[in-house]
């Protein structure tokens, strides 16, 4: 454990995305370390959630469903969006397109709205969820490349947006993460390959290696940081 254990005690935190995947892991982590964590997403089967974790629905692409995420909410202090999907070799369809764009980057922004003033109150903090999408291109995901990237330049304009509240706003750029939405490309070694043969630690990287520098964002010791956008990509993007 790299974190104090009651680090978070007494805060509050949204996790969006949080059933599986990084959001899961983010959402396990934060609770582990003393947070009241809520962990929203599309399903009510939250296997990889730890005990005592408060699972909501909720479409952070529908107004109605976050604005339900948020009622209630009085104590909010931590916000992590980590909601996202990706459509291989569909997204030049521009209705696909679309519908991925309203997940990843209007939903991010969706939430970031309507938590602000609950943050506001509590000197609170954000965490998005970019990605090295957020940095260069990629032909078969035009939507996830360009929402990603949108994210990313989001997160630097609400640092700036919000400093006023006494709101801080970072976000995470994983790398290839071992999670449901690259199984595919775990699975077939054609493409795994390049993939490992470029990321200088040689390993797909894991759901709670993104968590711990999640926690580390939302931590005191970040308290000077804002409008970053951290790499956890074990060194893919320095090749």
């Amino acid at each position: 454990m790299t974190f104090k254990t009651d680090l978070f005690a007494g805060k509050t935190a949204l996790v969006t995305g949080a059933t599986q995947g990084i959001g899961a892991a983010v959402a396990n982590r934060l609770a582990s370390l003393g947070a009241r964590t809520i962990a929203a997403g599309l399903s009510s089967q939250a296997d990889a959630l730890n005990p005592g974790i408060d699972v909501r629905l909720g479409d952070v692409s529908r107004a109605e469903d976050v604005e339900r995420l948020l009622a209630g909410l009085d104590e909010l202090d931590i916000v992590v969006n980590c909601a996202g999907v990706i459509r291989r070799g569909a997204e030049h369809d521009p209705a696909i397109f679309e519908q991925v764009v309203a997940v990843n980057l209007t939903g991010t922004m969706r939430v970031c709205s309507a938590a602000r003033e609950r943050l506001a109150r509590r000197g609170g903090c954000i965490v998005n969820t970019a990605s090295m999408l957020s940095f260069f291109g990629g032909s078969l995901v035009p939507a996830y490349a360009a929402s990603k990237g949108g994210v990313a330049q989001l997160t630097k304009s609400l640092a700036l947006a919000y400093a006023a509240d006494g709101i801080r706003v970072n976000a995470v750029a994983p790398g290839w993460i071992a999670t449901p939405l690259t199984q595919a490309l775990q699975d077939d070694p054609e493409r795994s390959g390049p993939i490992l043969q470029r990321t200088p630690l040689g390993r797909w990287g894991l759901p709670e290696d993104v968590a711990d520098g999640v926690a580390f964002l939302c931590a005191p010791a970040a308290a000077f940081m804002t409008g970053v956008i951290l790499p956890i990509d074990g060194g893919y993007l320095a090749v």
